[in-house]
């Protein structure tokens, strides 16, 4: 639960700052001044919205390495990371997308991620955890999964579906408080309405209630992606080994999870969720069903 208050609190964070910077830039008090041109409210959603995601996709990389500690194999300096590097490459060949960067995080739990700007600027990462516990056969089948996020182009995707729904957030809660500024003012002849600090207390309630409901679409989508990155990496390493990986990890969901919150969407874990809300808000699906979705996959073949 309390990774889905964090996913929560940071796309509301974002949505609150995009916000604070509209009524600092004076877009808020000049368009209720003329009386809300929302084509033009609507513009200025869009690019303050979109212009958050399209920074964090830029810095993506960089944002990762940092937070997570990866070392980036420049030159392999032992047999494992030879092989890791040797195994990317060809999945990335048999992908058709130009080699990512490769590194590797110093966490215990078994994770990886992948993450870049586009599919030929990326960077695969795994744990140290990882690489010491599983199979060969079933780290090959992780980095298949996270060189199918890489070729689906799933990191550009979620962070334009973020811009758009942030737009929509932003658009959709000034739309509301104009609304009801001007059902006070038609009550009262003209007089009253919401006033400067009522006006921003309403377009922050309807930001709230607005991003819960963003925060769900986005979700869904991560979600989405991961059965998709599980059926590339099937494709690319073997439907066995890819569910043996899964199993793998599943076996893994009672350690710490050291993944860091702002990375949780790009990981291969986690998924156990339980309650109603962790189900609607999870970045990921719950193990089992992806285990089973590829079993029904192989079976239909």
């Amino acid at each position: 639960m309390m990774r889905i208050l964090l996913f929560l609190a940071t796309n509301l964070a974002v949505v609150l700052v995009a916000s604070i910077t509209l009524q600092l830039l004076g877009v808020d008090g000049y368009l209720r001044g003329q009386g809300i041109d929302f084509t033009a409210l609507l513009l200025f959603c869009f690019i303050i919205g979109m212009a958050g995601s399209i920074i964090s996709l830029f810095m993506s990389k960089w944002l990762a390495k940092r937070s997570t500690g990866t070392v980036i194999i420049e030159t392999p300096s032992n047999t494992t990371e030879k092989w890791l590097v040797d195994t990317v490459a060809e999945l990335s060949r048999e992908a058709g997308i130009k080699m990512p960067q490769v590194g590797i995080f110093p966490a215990q739990q078994s994770n990886a991620f992948a993450t870049g700007w586009n599919k030929n600027d990326a960077l695969v990462a795994v744990s140290a955890g990882l690489l010491n516990r599983m199979r060969p056969e079933e780290v090959r089948a992780v980095l298949a999964h996270e060189i199918g996020h890489v070729a689906n182009g799933d990191m550009v995707t979620l962070a334009l579906i973020q811009g758009v729904v942030n737009t929509f957030v932003m658009f959709f809660a000034r739309a509301v408080a104009h609304l009801v500024d001007s059902f006070l003012k038609s009550r009262s002849g003209g007089e009253g309405g919401l006033g400067f600090l009522g006006y921003f207390v309403v377009v922050i309630v309807a930001e709230i209630v607005f991003g819960l409901v963003a925060s769900a679409i986005v979700a869904w989508f991560s979600r989405f992606r991961e059965y998709r990155a599980d059926a590339m990496g099937a494709r690319l390493a073997g439907t066995g080994a890819m569910v043996n990986a899964l199993a793998r990890l599943k076996s893994e969901t009672e350690l710490p999870d050291q993944m860091p919150d702002t990375l949780r969407a790009l990981a291969i874990t986690k998924g156990q969720t339980r309650s109603i809300t962790e189900r609607l808000f999870a970045s990921h699906p719950p193990l089992d069903d992806r285990i089973r979705a590829l079993k029904e996959a192989a079976y239909r073949q």
